[in-house]
């Protein structure tokens, strides 16, 4: 089907449950699931019909009863603000979950800095963390969003990455400074999920320390 053709998924409205700030400007906002969705999917949501929706990660499993989505306030965006402000029986339009970052079952890191991390939390909630390592970078202590839980879980598999501030058993700096700082990796499928230059960047170092193109799947946050 050409790009003229392609049908945009349709949105529905969809009665928000629950609303939390988890962090400063940082919200997880929830709803009823209605559709089977795979882990790493992602939904479009809107706050009207008049509006463009926006792309945003499921961050929940895909056997629980909700659909949670992460997200930050945009100061500048439209969307965001009236996201957060939200409360439990307020509408959104959702459509129907789709997409092709889907994890499986395989060995893989996951790759992730800020709010990326939504589609990796969704297929650790999916029971799809074996054999997993994840990567999560971010600029500050408390945007370790699900951190204990993760911890608890993966142990040494979950490697934070701080470019601002310190603490034990977190790197100092950014997770291309901590790739760069490894001397071999292993040949395993890498996920990248976050903003345009960081998959970029992290991309291009994994080929050029010998990981094949072919094993890196990247999804952009705008």
């Amino acid at each position: 089907m050409s790009a003229k053709t392609k049908k945009e998924p349709q949105l529905v409205k969809q009665l928000i449950t629950n609303n939390e700030e988890i962090s400063p400007g940082v919200h997880v906002i929830s709803f009823q699931r209605n559709a089977e969705f795979l882990p790493g999917q992602v939904v479009k949501i809107g706050v009207d019909t008049e509006h463009a929706p926006r792309i945003y990660s499921i961050c929940s499993g895909n056997q629980e009863d909700e659909i949670r989505i992460l997200f930050n306030i945009k100061d500048d965006g439209f969307l965001t603000p009236k996201m957060a402000a939200m409360i439990p029986g307020d509408t959104l339009y959702v459509s129907e979950p789709y997409g092709s970052f889907l994890g499986t079952n395989e060995p893989a890191w996951w790759i992730a800095t800020g709010t990326g991390i939504a589609p990796f939390y969704a297929m650790y909630r999916s029971g799809i963390s074996a054999n997993k390592t994840l990567i999560h970078g971010v600029r500050q202590l408390n945007q370790f969003y699900f951190e204990d839980e993760l911890e608890w879980s993966l142990g040494e598999k979950y490697i934070r990455c701080c470019s601002q501030e310190q603490s034990c058993d977190v790197f100092p700096g950014r997770v291309t400074d901590y790739l760069e700082s490894l001397t071999e990796l292993p040949d395993v499928k890498y996920y990248l999920c976050g903003k345009a230059l960081m998959v970029v960047e992290v991309r291009d170092m994994l080929i050029e320390k010998g990981v094949d193109y072919a094993n890196i799947i990247a999804e952009i946050y705008f």
